[in-house]
Parts: C-alpha cells; structure tokens; sequence
C-alpha cells in the first residue's frame, strides 16, 4: 500500500511520495491505457524480486511489463510507475481524461441533488428538522445574494447560483478528509493513482468557467441582441468607429479573462491547499504533523467556503453584466 509510512523520509522518498499524491488517475484515450501505469508479466516473480530488496525498476525491467489498460483497474495488477511518463501526466492533455477527477464530480453533483431533493421532500412533514433548516438557510443565503446583485428577473440565476456553490464547496470539502485515507483504499483495491480533491484539478476548474463564459453569450444575445454584443465589443469604450481595433482589443481581453480568472483561482487556492496538506503529511513525527494539521484544517474550512461563495459572486455578477442592456 503506498503511504507515508511505507517509505523512510529521503529526499528521493519525498519527491515519490508528492508525486503520486498530486498525479491523477489519467486514461489514454487514444489506447485505453492508464498513464505512468504496467503491469507486470510475472507478478508473483515481481513481488518476490521485491521481498529481495530489489527497486521497482530492476523489479520491472528483471520480469518484464507492458501498459495498464483501464479494464485491469481493481485486479491488482497495476503498479505506479511516475518516472516513465512525466509528459503524459501534464495538467492538461487532450488525449488523457482524469478519471478520479471526472468520477468525484460527478458523485458530488449526485450527492449535492439527492440532499435538497430529500430536504425539500420533508417540507411538508410538521415539525423541520436540523437538516431541512441547514438546507433552508444555504437557500435564502443564495437567494438573498442573487437579489442583491441581479437586478433582472430570470428563472436560471437563482438555481445555477444554488449549484455552483454548493458543487464547489463539495468539490473543496474533499480536501479536508485524511491525505492518505481515499488514495490508500484505492491502491489496496488495485487502483494506482487517486487524487480527492477536483477542484484541484485545472481542467474541472476552468470546464464550469466555459460553462459560464457560455451563458454570458446566452445572457447577452437575449438581452441585448447579437448586434448588440458586437457593438458593446467595438463601440465601447471609445464611441468612434475609428476606435473599433482598439476597443476590439480591450474589450476582447476584458471578455477573455472572466473565464480565465474564474477558473484558475479557485484552482491556484484549493491546488496550494492541498500541497499544504501532503507537505505536514511529510514531516517526521505525527505529533508535529497534529500540531501544524489541526489548525491548517481549521483555517481551510474557511478556504473552502469562501471559494465557494467567490466563485458563485462573479458567476452572478458576469451574467448580471451581460444582462445590462447599456
């Protein structure tokens, strides 16, 4: 089982470990293989070269291995091999899908749905429990947020802003479990890399940024009309068709960054959160790593509310710009 106790704390040691916490369970779609990933060809004969004190790499290259192929995830035979692949484990890549990240925010979305559908399902039932007045205050804290900045009426505001927070702050709240726990059970279970938290992860971040960039096109053209938009891009903000490069420029660098900036701050804020985490991990003895924990994780709650609520602010306030018919 790959952990921190597993390895004496060199230098070569702590690079692995950093490594494999921050590397993501990463599908080849062009072969179905599962990058910086063998499989042995003799695995008996690779854990007994092991038990012989042998490394990984003699280990490998003494039985032989060919890719891990998506279908071998949960067999045990997958074995992390981070120092084949340092190309194909990129933030992005177009020819990779991050499978823990992807898998995660999917199960958060259920989780977020099936909670407010049960809360909103015992409306009706006498007396409201804890659970339904928790649910209750996120609702009018949202509401109240969207009335204060969206001054038009719409019947998509009020929910997209309801699930962006608390997709986000689900996604976020991962970073709080143990850093160890999630991705020892999945190497125990055959699964060589598992990363927690997806909003660590540039391609989820910057994914529901286009998603809102997108309604800001939407928000746009029903408002104030495709020609419109063209001339708040060309005529603004010098009023003169013979400015119309320069505002092009402007504006067009203004539009650009709305999705840029959302996306890669919540994801600078919760990626550094999370190295925190894997670098207290890293300290020698447990007491010292409790002692610098307990109040990182404390602080991090709010980390990763804010984030949340950050994030949900500039999606209402870029859409309540786009609404703006002047």
């Amino acid at each position: 089982m790959f952990n921190k106790g597993a390895y004496p704390m060199s230098e070569h040691n702590s690079q692995e470990y950093i490594g494999h916490h921050l590397h993501f369970l990463q599908v080849d779609l062009r072969d179905g293989s599962i990058v910086a990933s063998v499989k042995p060809n003799d695995a008996g004969a690779y854990e007994a070269c092991l038990e012989n004190g042998a490394s990984q790499q003699q280990c490998l290259l003494q039985v032989g291995s060919e890719p891990c192929h998506f279908s071998d995830l949960g067999s045990g035979k997958c074995v992390a091999v981070l120092s084949e692949s340092r190309e194909g484990s990129s933030l992005i890549n177009p020819y990779t899908l991050n499978l823990d990240s992807l898998g995660l925010t999917v199960l958060l979305g259920i989780v977020f749905l099936l909670l407010f559908r049960y809360a909103a399902r015992q409306t009706t039932s006498g007396v409201p429990s804890k659970l339904q007045c928790f649910i209750e205050m996120i609702f009018e804290f949202v509401q109240s947020t969207v009335n204060s900045i969206f001054k038009r009426k719409s019947a998509l505001i009020a929910p997209l802003s309801l699930t962006v927070f608390m997709w986000v702050f689900l996604m976020n709240l991962m970073d709080l479990l143990p850093i160890d726990l999630l991705p020892s059970i999945a190497t125990a279970i055959g699964v060589p890399y598992f990363r927690v938290v997806p909003s660590a992860d540039v391609n989820i971040t910057l994914s529901m940024a286009t998603g809102v960039f997108l309604l800001i096109f939407a928000f746009s053209f029903k408002n104030i009309g495709v020609m419109g938009f063209i001339k708040s891009l060309t005529l603004h903000p010098f009023h003169h068709w013979v400015f119309i490069p320069v505002n092009l420029i402007l504006e067009g660098v203004s539009l650009l960054s709305k999705p840029v900036s959302l996306g890669l701050r919540l994801f600078g804020n919760m990626y550094a959160g999370e190295m925190i985490f894997i670098l207290i991990a890293l300290l020698p003895l447990w007491w010292i790593q409790w002692v610098l924990n307990v109040p990182w994780a404390l602080f991090h709650i709010l980390i990763v509310t804010l984030q949340a609520f950050i994030f949900m602010v500039l999606t209402i306030v870029y859409l309540s710009m786009a609404s703006e018919e002047d």
